[in-house]
């Protein structure tokens, strides 16, 4: 499960709609207790020149943005990003280049328009997704 502030879940769906037709992307951060409680998205660039239906976080960024994370006691959650058209399901090409445990949350892009996002996580062996539970918490709860 990961626990997502209504902001955040607002920032990703903009992002979304700001990058479109291309995919938006970046880093879900925060802590772990009993459940994943995300506290910050942090957008990223798209670095993915040749498929603007693919991303590509470069690897100096998200190095660079990791340690400012753990700096201040973060650790990063997962990752965001968008699909232009196309469902808040994960893809082959998302499959075959995640990582087991993180959260990777979809929202679907149409016409320009944002929906609702979706969490996945890969499992260990199988290399597909299970979709996990995603609570997005109005401002009292956070």
């Amino acid at each position: 499960m990961i626990r997502v502030p209504e902001a955040l879940i607002d920032a990703i769906r903009r992002a979304g709609e700001a990058a479109y037709p291309a995919e938006s992307c970046g880093l879900v951060a925060g802590r772990v207790a009993s459940d994943k409680e995300a506290v910050r998205v942090v957008p990223m660039a798209n670095r993915r020149a040749d498929d603007p239906h693919r991303y590509l976080i470069d690897p100096e960024d998200w190095r660079r943005v990791e340690r400012e994370l753990k700096a201040e006691g973060l650790e990063i959650l997962g990752y965001y990003h968008s699909h232009p058209d196309h469902p808040a399901v994960p893809s082959e090409f998302d499959a075959a280049h995640a990582w087991p445990w993180y959260s990777y949350i979809i929202v679907d892009v149409r016409a320009g328009r944002a929906g609702a996002p979706a969490s996945w996580v890969l499992g260990d062996e199988s290399r597909s997704f299970a979709r996990e539970s995603l609570v997005v918490l109005n401002e009292v709860e956070a």
